[in-house]
């Protein structure tokens, strides 16, 4: 039998270090919301795949939805030989994505992909090079993505330098000192400073930022800045890629705030595990490039657009955006209870929308100092407890919780009681 200490030692001599793996567990198969590794050993997946697998690993309508799929074709590229899943999915998806209708949507593969893309969009709808991206925003590894991601360690880290006429904004969290009339302020001295609003083609943010921390854009925040961009004709993207599709109890954590973005990004969990991104917005902007401008050779692959009908079918069917809110509100409540719990150790600011839920860890609830350490010894028992965790945030003392919004009631009961052991265990060093 292979074990995962051998598994390792192999990856460690084959692949470069610069590709982090944050667990020492070589997953052999995996279902719903559980994992088991080569050694048998199951865990139960907080991390989906790092927000991928919002409705569990191998969902039967999706594995379903794939093999019909591959029944037909694998791939032929979509700008040679176009396929009738990719002009499905885009109707579906232009039809409820909170943007100005007409819509239009195209399709990547990967979320930087999509990222780039909404870019290059911005730019020749407004003819204009500016854009705006704020503090702690992850959006992606390329070189427009690390430019635009707020965070320098490990993403930017000996990679310079960045493409230019590319700006940063605080973004609004109260918890760090940054409220949204700091961000506000700040848009203001931007344009006074550095770039006059009519060099700006577009401001992109996360309604829920992912790496940064989970926090939440402030709704009354969105608002302001939704109206900036109207007075000076500059889009409004929004980075859906972490937040969207259903993690939040709506398609789009943008929706929460009650305003339209310009452009849509979204990614991860769209095809149920399958590599597929997308740019959404009006026509009259995704139209603005010229024919061959966009495009990717395995952008919108029909496997994964099969299944990216798929999902959508599920999330109607299995009414996943009502059980994202609830299983928000019971992972929050469990959360609540142990921050109240003094032999465990200490847990700061539970947040999050919907599903997308996170917490802190630190020294002590009078000073909020984070605990980076601790963090990682919690994550370590976590695992040694048969749960799978991974951190998130600008101190690395915060904890992401992406489980499958699918998973049942007593997978989560049991998850719950396994990070409060792991948290007992962590608190007594």
């Amino acid at each position: 039998m292979t074990s995962n200490s051998e598994l390792w030692s192999r990856r460690q001599n084959a692949v470069p270090r610069g590709v982090n793996t944050a667990h020492p567990v070589f997953a052999a198969r995996a279902e719903g919301a559980e994992i088991w590794d080569v050694e048998g050993k199951r865990y139960i997946d907080f991390v989906g795949g790092i927000g991928v697998q919002n409705f569990g690993h191998r969902h039967p309508k999706i594995v379903a939805a794939i093999e019909g799929a591959l029944k037909h074709s694998i791939h032929t590229a979509f700008q040679v030989n176009a396929y009738e899943s990719y002009i499905a999915l885009a109707e579906r998806l232009n039809a409820i994505a909170p943007v100005e209708k007409p819509a239009k949507t195209i399709f990547f593969t990967t979320g930087a992909e999509a990222v780039e893309n909404a870019v290059k969009i911005a730019r020749a709808a407004t003819k204009r090079p500016g854009v705006i991206a704020f503090s702690g925003g992850f959006h992606g590894r390329t070189f427009m993505g690390m430019a635009l991601t707020g965070k320098v360690v490990p993403y930017k880290t000996g990679f310079g330098p960045f493409p230019g006429d590319v700006y940063r904004l605080p973004f609004p969290v109260e918890s760090h000192g940054h409220t949204a009339g700091h961000a506000l302020e700040a848009l203001e001295q931007l344009f006074k400073f550095d770039i006059e609003p009519a060099r700006v083609a577009a401001i992109i943010l996360e309604p829920v930022q992912g790496e940064g921390g989970f926090y939440v854009a402030p709704f009354g925040f969105l608002k302001e800045l939704r109206a900036i961009c109207d007075r000076h004709g500059i889009l409004l993207i929004a980075d859906e890629i972490q937040s969207g599709f259903a993690r939040t109890g709506k398609l789009f954590a943008i929706e929460h705030s009650g305003i339209t973005p310009d452009l849509i990004t979204t990614a991860k969990s769209i095809a149920g595990g399958l590599p597929l991104s997308a740019v959404i917005g009006p026509a009259r902007l995704m139209d603005a490039p010229e024919p061959g401008g966009l495009g990717g050779t395995y952008a919108g692959n029909p496997l994964a657009c099969a299944a990216g009908l798929a999902v959508l079918d599920l999330i109607a069917e299995e009414n996943v955006l009502e059980k994202s809110t609830k299983l928000g509100a019971k992972l929050k409540d469990r959360l609540a209870a142990m921050q109240r719990r003094n032999d465990l150790l200490p847990i700061d600011d539970v947040r999050g929308l919907g599903a997308m839920v996170a917490f802190d860890i630190v020294k002590d609830r009078v000073s909020r100092a984070p605990d980076a350490d601790a963090t990682k010894r919690l994550v370590e028992r976590a695992r040694a407890n048969g749960l799978i965790l991974l951190t998130c945030g600008l101190y690395g003392n915060g904890i992401r919780i992406l489980v499958p919004i699918t998973a049942p009631d007593t997978l989560i009961d049991e998850a719950m009681g396994l990070l409060e052991k792991s948290l007992e265990e962590a608190a007594g060093k």
